[in-house]
């Protein structure tokens, strides 16, 4: 077939009637639906704004778990330790006085405490930690069972931190159960809007 009568050929196809009412549809119809990415990518950046979240609150699980790791280790090291003796030490460093009211009475209490008490305790410092790092490590990879299991547990320990802060109150306590607060209060209503989106 020669370039000229395959030209010919084209230029007919481009300019038969039915061709044409096509291209008009096509038009009218991209006109009347225009392309729909920025709705998606919308919703992709509210859903990820969201999940920012969610990783930072494992990222403080984390950093929660890290803190109960080195109390943990912390509290096996002095199994073979005076307990008494170190405590004084610690005091007399603070720069307090070991006689004093409050003084006496936290020593008081940690000459209760025996080598299988303080294993028990490090026990349990320890089981904490790997709860905390289940959960961060979970919220991290941005698992939907994590949500829950954060949100049942952090909620079911704010009971006793606010005990803790009635019995002795101090700043470290009251931020620690505020930023909990938040978390569950967070996860709470993430959570719901997460069901209701899945609802509709």
């Amino acid at each position: 077939m020669s370039p000229q009568r395959r030209s010919n050929r084209y230029s007919v196809k481009s300019s038969h009637p039915l061709a044409e009412v096509e291209n008009v549809k096509a038009d009218a119809w991209r006109t009347t639906h225009p392309m729909s990415t920025p709705a998606p990518v919308k919703n992709r950046a509210h859903v990820s704004a969201s999940e920012r979240w969610i990783v930072a609150i494992g990222v403080w699980k984390l950093f929660e778990a890290t803190l109960f790791l080195i109390l943990g280790v912390g509290a096996l090291k002095l199994l073979h330790k005076d307990l008494v003796d170190v405590v004084t030490r610690f005091i007399v460093d603070l720069g307090r006085d070991p006689e004093g009211r409050i003084a006496n009475l936290i020593l008081d209490k940690v000459a209760l405490i025996d080598p299988h008490r303080l294993k028990q305790i490090s026990m349990a410092i320890f089981a904490g930690a790997a709860l905390h790092i289940v959960e961060g490590v979970g919220l991290v990879l941005r698992k939907v069972w994590a949500e829950y299991v954060t949100l049942i547990l952090t909620a079911s320990f704010l009971p006793w931190e606010v005990i803790e802060i009635i019995r002795h109150v101090t700043w470290l306590k009251i931020v620690l159960t505020l930023l909990n607060l938040a978390v569950v209060i967070y996860l709470v209503f993430y959570v719901q809007s997460v069901r209701r989106k899945a609802a509709h």
